[in-house]
């Protein structure tokens, strides 16, 4: 049985002038929830939009936690009520988020996300899962008219396809079956501009040679910061470990 988790995060700027990513997460007794958003929308709609996302999720955590697909969709329902509400306001009425959110109980894993924000689930040290984009350049790797390697970078990366705080509710990709989590394995949830300067298998490399979630968002951070320059995309992660 796993004892706990051991969480770091980091949320930074990159080259812009504001911010438009969030990220938090709450622990209780018996269960936790991580959440990463990535906003969008006119004047600073884009930090109102995730930085409301991520903690109406966790405000609804706390108040009915639990580990099932109605509580995750619960929680995304929360978070777009809070955006629909928020979008009254002329500076924020075209605001919207992506998101990726994870509760686990310390033994099972849900998770759900919209958008082209990621989640990856490491078991003995290589990457099990990840979410798939709700992107342009993603529909196009599915249909094979672009590998997966080509999504980062590609002229269309920005068109995302879901996202919270678009008409018609909420539009997500929820796990519908939990998933087993082990004492070693590991989460790593994180907006674009973090897995864009970041290949999949230097993710791996870098866990390998971490004992601790802060290393390992450390190692993944030095490489981005030495490939990045000028105006480059805001940049977040959060980083899960199960001791």
């Amino acid at each position: 049985m796993i004892e706990l988790f051991k969480t770091q995060q980091f949320t930074h700027k990159g080259g812009r002038p504001n911010n438009e990513d969030y990220c938090g997460f709450v622990t209780l007794a018996g269960l936790s929830c991580w959440a990463v958003a990535d906003g969008a929308g006119g004047h600073n709609g884009g930090e109102v939009a995730s930085k409301t996302a991520v903690e109406a999720i966790l405000d609804a955590f706390k108040a009915e936690p639990g580990l099932s697909v109605s509580h995750l969709k619960k929680y995304l329902e929360r978070a777009q009520q809070e955006i629909i509400i928020k979008q009254k306001a002329p500076d924020t009425c075209s605001m919207r988020t992506t998101i990726v959110l994870l509760v686990s109980d310390y033994n099972n894993a849900l998770w759900a996300h919209a958008g082209d924000s990621r989640l990856y689930m490491l078991k003995d040290g290589r990457i099990y899962f990840q979410t798939k984009d709700h992107s342009v350049p993603q529909a196009l790797a599915g249909a094979g008219q672009i590998s997966t390697e080509q999504i980062r970078g590609h002229q269309d990366r920005n068109r995302i396809l879901k996202s919270l705080g678009t008409e018609g509710g909420v539009s997500a990709t929820i796990m519908d079956v939990k998933v087993s989590v082990k004492k070693g394995d590991a989460f790593l949830i994180c907006t674009d501009g973090f897995w864009d300067n970041i290949t999949e298998t230097e993710m791996e490399i870098d866990y390998a040679k971490s004992e601790t979630p802060e290393a390992w968002l450390k190692h993944m951070r030095a490489r981005i910061v030495r490939r990045v320059d000028g105006e480059y995309d805001n940049y977040s992660a959060i980083a899960v470990s199960a001791e």
